[in-house]
């Protein structure tokens, strides 16, 4: 199945059906009067996420999505039946932007949210609403109100405890695959990874959920490589892993380097708790491993873990950081008005 996060779809909701002009006949009855009915409310466009989806490719394939109209009035007072709602299904983690990809008109971040965005017309008043003491057979009924029609893009954001930054050919791919059952494509040339993977990470008696997005290079931000598009898989992350491979000669240049993307993404992924870590060490001895962590640690100005996903050294003190960074921000989420330390 193909990865897609991104989406422009057309939505209408349905139209109210029509009043009815009708008037009472029945033997014996001399003055039967109007008994038009109402026309029924057209049908709710409603967003609803499911725990089965992941990827918004079935919009690659239909695009238009328009409700039913209501049903209309009928005699003998009879209104019109309600239209059913469509239900559009998305992922959780979905965002619906305006036709300006900026404004955000819902954010569904959680299974089984469901958010209506547009409401259905109402039904046309049926001629027995306009009867009156001056005019009692009156033969008026009102069209229904028409639906509201916009045009909206729909854009995914994975939900994930941990994300893994860093510049291509980082070891992202080889730690998912290590820490995870997640079989991501692995490789030694750069860009392998072409869009996000989720994995779910275990440890002890705890699991967590590790997103791993394709690699920055320099002016990610304006477009270079594969650009910053998928940096919104991130943003709702607890702690970013920042790998660097220790195999390069500049450690501290590939680490400012993502640090200067994520800044100018923005959206405060720069903000975000962050484990630096060496990747690939066991490429390296043990003297020039140290020296790239002092270099990296005095960049950074952070503690600097050394691991090696093929040997499986450092992974699990990797991931018992990151536990706790999760359980840190959970505890904050839960409790905004205590003091945290920092």
């Amino acid at each position: 199945m193909k990865f897609l996060d991104q989406a422009k779809i057309f939505l209408k909701s349905g139209d109210g059906g029509a009043g009815c002009v009708s008037f009472r006949r029945e033997k014996y009855v001399e003055f039967g009067g109007p008994d038009g009915g109402d026309g029924g409310r057209g049908g709710d466009i409603v967003f609803e996420t499911r725990d089965n989806l992941n990827t918004l490719i079935d919009f690659r394939y239909r695009q238009h999505f328009k409700a039913a109209t209501g049903g209309h009035g009928m005699g003998r007072d009879r209104t019109g039946k309600s239209a059913d709602p469509l239900i559009i299904a998305v992922p959780a983690g979905t965002e619906i932007l305006d036709e300006d990809r900026e404004t955000v008109l819902a954010d569904l971040t959680k299974t089984g949210h469901r958010v209506v965005l547009l409401r259905g017309g109402d039904g046309g008043h049926g001629n027995a609403r306009f009867k009156t003491a001056t005019n009692q057979a009156p033969r008026r009924a009102d069209p229904g109100w028409p639906g509201t029609e916009r045009w909206v893009w729909l854009r995914l954001k994975l939900i994930a405890d941990a994300g893994l930054v860093g510049l291509p050919n980082a070891g992202k791919s080889t730690f998912l695959a290590a820490v995870t059952q997640a079989k991501p494509k692995i490789a030694d040339y750069p860009f392998t990874t072409l869009h996000p993977n989720l994995g779910v990470a275990s440890l002890d008696d705890g699991e967590f959920v590790v997103a791993d997005i394709p690699g920055l290079i320099e002016g990610a931000h304006e477009g270079h490589g594969i650009g910053d598009r998928f940096l919104g898989h991130v943003e709702r992350c607890g702690v970013l892993l920042h790998l660097v491979d220790s195999t390069q000669n500049d450690v501290a240049g590939a680490y400012g380097t993502v640090r200067r993307e994520l800044a100018a993404y923005g959206h405060g992924l720069a903000d975000k708790p962050e484990i630096v870590a060496l990747s690939k060490c066991d490429a390296l001895d043990d003297e020039l491993i140290e020296a790239q962590r002092a270099e990296l640690a005095e960049a950074c100005g952070n503690r600097v873990h050394r691991l090696s996903a093929v040997s499986g050294a450092g992974l699990r003190e990797v991931l018992g950081d990151l536990r706790r960074a999760i359980e840190r921000g959970r505890a904050r989420v839960a409790a905004p008005d205590r003091d945290w330390a920092p």
